[in-house]
């Protein structure tokens, strides 16, 4: 996969992304590494490559370098090179070689555990992203994110789901509409909850409505909701949504999707997928730092 295919590829310069990479490093370092600044001097060189220990989707490498970078301009030391080997949204092999670095041992040494976690979270976001992705190869569903991310790293998580070939869903509360089941209780019904929705947001945003059986998917329908979620619905009440919507509107399918059903529930016919296990619950994969 190509980068510049990304649609976030530019995340990087962003004051944000910046922010969270300073704020993890305050965190792990604090008023600085005690056991490095006892052992190394302050002005020796070093060099250090980082391994893949699994094969991967790699995702963060930018974020991996930044650190480096940002702890180098903390400590006013000349900021490190980097050899690249992959880009993000590649497979990396077990046992290859990620990156090449280069710099002040002390910033190697600091720098180190911060840009691994980044490295590995990311990563594994990516790498069970692109398992969900080849499961329904073949059918037209996308396979998508949700807000079930961790706090303060969401544009993190959700550019790995995009290395990883999957879709962003909204990024947060206010860039689509998606009422759910709470909000159907607040408004008294999907019928009043629309047109609440209707009478009072951008006209040109589309309405996504969550349903949890079929006469629930019919109110959709006639409030003429744009995308209707079938929320933790099995395989034969999809069938039947899917044959009563009859393509009057998208439909999105969530709740209890795992790899083992995913494939199943693509075959209905469905248009998305959306999975909150693709960042609550992904594994960090197994990368480590060696300096040579």
């Amino acid at each position: 996969m190509n980068i510049n295919h990304l649609p976030n590829k530019n995340i990087w310069g962003q004051a944000l992304v910046d922010n969270l990479i300073n704020l993890a490093l305050a965190e792990d370092t604090g008023s600085g590494d005690i056991t490095t600044d006892a052992i190394v001097s302050q002005n020796v060189k070093g060099e250090a490559y980082v391994v893949a220990k699994e094969d991967m989707v790699l995702s963060g490498i930018n974020v991996f370098k930044k650190v480096f970078q940002n702890v180098s301009g903390q400590w006013s030391v000349v900021s490190g090179q980097f050899k690249e080997r992959y880009r993000d949204g590649e497979i990396v092999r077990s046992e290859k070689i990620i990156i090449e670095i280069s710099g002040n041992m002390r910033s190697l040494l600091t720098a180190e555990r911060t840009a691994l976690n980044f490295l590995q979270r990311m990563s594994g976001i990516a790498t069970l992203t692109k398992k969900f992705v080849d499961s329904v190869k073949g059918f037209k569903a996308k396979i998508i994110d949700t807000r079930k991310t961790t706090p303060c790293l969401r544009i993190l998580e959700k550019y790995a789901v995009q290395c990883g070939g999957g879709i962003n869903h909204r990024f947060g509360l206010y860039d689509g509409i998606l009422i759910k089941d709470n909000h159907i209780k607040a408004a008294g019904g999907i019928i009043k909850a629309v047109k609440r929705v209707r009478d009072n947001a951008p006209h040109l945003i589309k309405i996504e409505v969550e349903t949890k059986s079929l006469k629930e998917v019919k109110d959709a329908l006639n409030c003429k909701a744009d995308v209707i979620m079938l929320d933790n619905m099995d395989i034969p009440a999809i069938k039947k949504a899917v044959k009563l919507i009859d393509k009057r509107a998208l439909i999105e399918v969530s709740g209890g999707v795992t790899l083992k059903n995913v494939s199943e529930i693509a075959a209905t016919g469905v248009d998305y997928i959306s999975i909150g296990a693709l960042t609550h619950s992904a594994r960090a994969v197994d990368i480590s730092m060696e300096i040579r």
